[in-house]
């Protein structure tokens, strides 16, 4: 699907309407998710900050190393899943795709992409489970999985200097980990107007 404009009378709404039929759940499309990846590293992007009676100092460095973090939202919901991978291959998302297939066994789940090369390559393995769907390209405004990678660089990075990719990591998986356990949280960030009020 090319247009981020759905509607219940798109071919890929009735496809996952007929299917979530299929594995015994109500006919609904807000089983959807959107995905996107974002990049964590050592490289430190200094921000506004104070302290009263003294001027803050904030150290940097510029090491380029990086691991990255992967997302699936429901706005409708809050309900998310999410990995920290080495890379952003085919091979990964793949990795990726099956753990979201995983984790919605029960249902059948519309997943939104950016038209990123590893999202449309021919290699992808696609569980039978999940049915993959595009947003225009170059339109990250209209991907609500953005706000997530908003959240974890304002709590989890700010200003904070890390000694290792490692490091890097712990603070990724416990973003990730109290996000997913906050479900209504996340659907206060995700819940695009655009998105929730499609029936």
């Amino acid at each position: 699907m090319k247009d981020a404009d759905v509607s219940p009378e798109d071919t890929d709404i009735q496809y996952v309407c007929s299917a979530n039929t299929a594995f015994g759940r109500r006919p609904s499309w807000r089983y959807a998710m959107f995905a996107d990846q974002a990049r964590f590293g050592l490289i430190d992007d200094p921000k506004r900050c104070w302290a009263k009676g003294e001027r803050p100092v904030v150290t940097c460095q510029t090491t380029q190393e990086y691991t990255y973090a992967y997302a699936a939202v429901n706005p409708f919901d809050g309900d998310m899943v999410s990995l920290i991978l080495p890379y952003t291959n085919t091979g990964v998302m793949n990795i990726f795709l099956e753990e979201i297939s995983r984790r919605q066994a029960d249902r059948f789940t519309l997943l939104f992409l950016d038209q990123a090369g590893w999202h449309t390559a021919n290699g992808l393995n696609i569980p039978p489970n999940i049915r993959l769907a595009y947003i225009p390209a170059y339109s990250p405004e209209l991907n609500p999985t953005e706000h997530i990678w908003d959240e974890l660089r304002e709590k989890n990075f700010h200003n904070t200097t890390f000694y290792g990719i490692s490091a890097v990591e712990d603070a990724l998986e416990i973003g990730l980990r109290n996000l997913e356990k906050d479900m209504q949280r996340v659907q206060s960030m995700t819940g695009f107007e655009w998105i929730v009020t499609i029936e």
